[in-house]
């Protein structure tokens, strides 16, 4: 295979096995240890030696050379591999830092990642060292690459092949996709049909997005090399895709939170075993993960019926074995990364300690605090920079057709019939002002929006897939009033009421991500999002709504930088303007 993991050096192997041999101590004894036994689908009892970051011995021995190991009686506690989630786009108001200390304090210590917003905004090399730099941490960070930026955007080069080629090839990216773009593939595109290839001779796996797909498209993206997907929403469609050899992560997500629903089905439907499932929480905002991440997971699938070992397999061991990795994670035995978590009983995944590369994430219930600093700014990373004006007589919005919100996510064209010639927009209506405005300040595209919510004064974000700016409202005095404070901080989610502004959330980096901790944007996301409520947003999350306007891998209508775009026919149907 390609290098896909960190190689370990001679002297450091050499180290490890001299500890092995007696002649040198290990950092780390678990004496007494009950652990999770993948390879014989059992617990099991033994003494594990730890050598810093990797698992080194598991057996009756204990080490002849202690010195100044750290030696810890683990009677009573259950050990399972370090949980890992393969599904995240961490870019959702937290940052990939963020989101990783936070995940590891309840066991989920390797993650897998979106590398979208990195792919689109960053020079390919400093993006490429921030990925290597990432994975200095105690989480395992590894990566998937796009091969679509998954809305039209003006400059069509804005994915080089070099920079695909670089991506694909970096021994942190172990995957391809997730491809949403596949009816672009079906319909004749070879340029993405060359990268999936390209993929496929790097012996790297490629995931799919195929949200209600037929038994024809899905066997047709199997026949391109598609290997696993994460949409199913029912317990049938799960199935379809194991009968047809996929591998199926079964998703628990604040939009779409189907996982009990699609495993009792499933069960129902006569599967007895879950070695090709995986478990995703599919990238959602902070608040939703205030009950942890794959340890609530794997408690639903405990709770409806899956036997424990199998539950933890699903984001242990299935996982490893899936992205060919299980030589370094996924399950408890010599050479795999000491990422390993602390159980008071079997049925509890919510572990008492945690261990990642060999360092104390939690210890006994209490986390151990580390120096949370990182130089994003040396990566590029840092605040947008909004060198131009906007003005309320720029803001004109004579369009015929408005877009109208299904669900958080789906949007269809309408008929505007109000009268939309005036700078305020009575609250009788369910229709608001919208804008997108090009992030240097060269074109918008201005129209209506029914269902975002009847009392939403003025907003602006820089929170979006296409990172431009969004202006949503029924007062225009109050949208610009929220993008000038926008602009002021560098970017955010800015609300604002009578020209004042009643919410905001600060996102420095790129203007998608916070810098803060993860438990502050948790608080910043449930008061901004209980004030959209208020003013009568109705949907499942108006995080994600923000995030996908442009979002062209979703039905019928998006508001792309090239102008309101029309998914099935892959048209244009209004153009955006030049300011």
């Amino acid at each position: 295979m390609t290098e896909r993991l960190n190689r370990s050096t001679k002297k450091k192997l050499r180290h490890q096995l001299a500890v092995v041999k007696g002649e040198q101590a290990p950092s780390l004894v678990l004496k007494n240890a009950t652990y999770l036994n993948q390879a014989r689908q059992k617990w099991l009892n033994a003494n594990i030696w730890i050598s810093e970051d990797t698992i080194v011995y598991v057996g009756d021995e204990m080490p002849p050379v202690l010195h100044d190991a750290e030696v810890v009686d683990c009677e009573n506690q259950f050990i399972v591999p370090g949980y890992i989630e393969h599904h995240v786009h961490p870019f959702q108001l937290y940052n990939p830092l963020s989101f990783a200390k936070y995940a590891s304090i309840t066991g989920t210590t390797t993650l897998i990642s979106d590398n979208l917003i990195f792919l689109l905004a960053l020079e390919k090399k400093k993006a490429l060292t921030l990925i290597s730099d990432l994975d200095k941490q105690p989480t395992s960070m590894y990566w998937w690459s796009r091969y679509d930026p998954q809305t039209e955007l003006a400059n069509e080069d804005a994915i080089s092949n070099s920079k695909m080629k670089e991506w694909l090839e970096h021994h942190l990216v172990v995957q391809g996709g997730e491809l949403t773009s596949w009816p672009k593939v079906l319909s004749g595109d070879d340029a993405i049909l060359h990268w999936i290839q390209e993929t496929k001779r790097l012996r790297k796996p490629i995931e799919g997005h195929f949200p209600g797909a037929s038994e024809k498209t899905l066997t047709q993206m199997a026949l391109v090399g598609v290997t696993s997907d994460h949409e199913s929403i029912t317990g049938k469609d799960a199935l379809m895709r194991i009968n047809m050899g996929y591998y199926t992560s079964l998703r628990q997500s604040s939009i779409r939170p189907d996982l009990k629903k699609i495993l009792v089905e499933l069960q129902d439907l006569g599967l007895e075993r879950f070695d090709r499932c995986l478990m995703n929480t599919d990238g959602s905002p902070p608040s939703f993960y205030e009950s942890g991440v794959m340890n609530h997971l794997i408690q639903i699938a405990i709770d409806n019926g899956v036997p424990p070992i199998e539950a933890y397999n699903m984001a242990t061991y299935n996982v490893a074995r899936y992205y060919n990795f299980e030589n370094k994670h996924g399950l408890i035995a010599p050479g795999r990364m000491a990422n390993l978590n602390f159980l008071s009983a079997e049925d509890n995944p919510t572990p008492v300690s945690v261990l990642a590369k060999g360092q104390w994430i939690v210890r006994e219930n209490k986390v151990i605090e580390r120096d949370d600093f990182f130089p994003w700014k040396d990566y590029g990373v840092d605040k947008v920079e909004y060198n131009w004006e906007l003005h309320e007589d720029e803001l004109h919005f004579s369009m015929p057709m408005g877009i109208e919100m299904v669900n958080a996510v789906i949007l269809k064209p309408y008929h505007i019939s109000i009268d939309s010639a005036t700078k305020e927009l009575s609250q009788d209506y369910d229709e608001s002002f919208y804008a997108l405005i090009d992030r240097h300040g060269k074109w918008h595209i201005t129209t209506m929006i029914k269902g975002f919510g009847k009392r939403i004064s003025g907003l602006a974000s820089s929170y979006n897939n296409s990172g431009d700016v969004i202006l949503i409202g029924k007062s225009i005095p109050d949208m610009v009033c929220a993008f000038n404070q926008m602009k002021e901080q560098g970017g955010g989610i800015v609300l604002v009421e009578k020209g004042q502004v009643i919410g905001n959330i600060e996102l420095p980096l790129l203007g998608m991500m916070s810098n803060k901790s993860m438990e502050e944007i948790i608080g910043e996301e449930k008061h901004l999002v209980s004030l959209l409520r208020e003013r009568g947003y109705k949907h499942e999350d108006p995080i994600y709504s923000l995030l996908f306007f442009s979002s062209t891998h979703l039905p019928y209508v998006r508001v792309t930088q090239k102008g309101i775009y029309d998914v099935k026919k892959k048209t244009v149907l209004f153009p955006s303007i030049m300011r």
